[in-house]
């Protein structure tokens, strides 16, 4: 016999709602609450983290006036076969614990998929460790080639977050095979 899994909630399951907003449009109120939230889901979280999320769309699920569940995405460069690609990449991807299992995650990633490919050439993120079973269910590929940043003086390898790359393609063929390579940031560049 196996142990049973508790159950995360006796309220009853309903999609949630998700709210797309811009950053310029997002109150203080929000914008601290998403950063509060971010820190409480990712042990490691940085101000350079938070502040890679600011600038794109952000992706908010409240439940009962709280936020539980954030996510972002913001234009990227990356290059690759030779050309520079608008990128949607998404960054801050979180719900808040006792909070997972309902839907949230899958919800806030459905309203920002559906932004990438109307509005970007492909979708990337780097995902945390655990989270790339449920980015591959969605649709997001394994990026198998090399990567890199493209830094103040050249490009620079970034061999610690190749396995870690998902894309999401759209009309632009890649090859998950080649090089990828990114826009510079302070931080973490992928």
């Amino acid at each position: 016999m196996t142990p049973m899994s508790p159950v995360p909630s006796e309220r009853p399951t309903r999609t949630p709602s998700v709210r797309i907003v811009h950053t310029a449009d997002l109150d203080t109120g929000t914008l601290d609450a998403a950063r509060i939230l971010l820190y409480d889901v990712f042990d490691d979280m940085t101000a350079e983290d938070w502040d890679h999320a600011l600038g794109g769309l952000h992706a908010l699920v409240h439940e009962d006036g709280e936020l539980i569940g954030h996510a972002a995405v913001v234009q990227r460069c990356l290059l690759h076969n030779g050309r520079a690609l608008r990128c949607g990449y998404v960054e801050g991807v979180g719900v808040r614990a006792d909070h997972r299992g309902r839907g949230h995650g899958a919800a806030l990633m459905n309203a920002l998929e559906r932004v990438i490919r109307n509005a970007y050439d492909l979708g990337a993120l780097s995902a945390a460790d655990g989270a790339a079973a449920f980015y591959a269910t969605r649709g997001w590929q394994l990026w198998r080639g090399r990567s890199s940043a493209l830094a103040p003086n050249g490009p620079h390898p970034t061999p610690d977050e190749d396995g870690s790359l998902y894309v999401l393609p759209s009309a632009v063929p890649l090859n998950l095979e080649g090089d990828l390579t990114c826009d510079w940031r302070e931080g973490d560049v992928w």
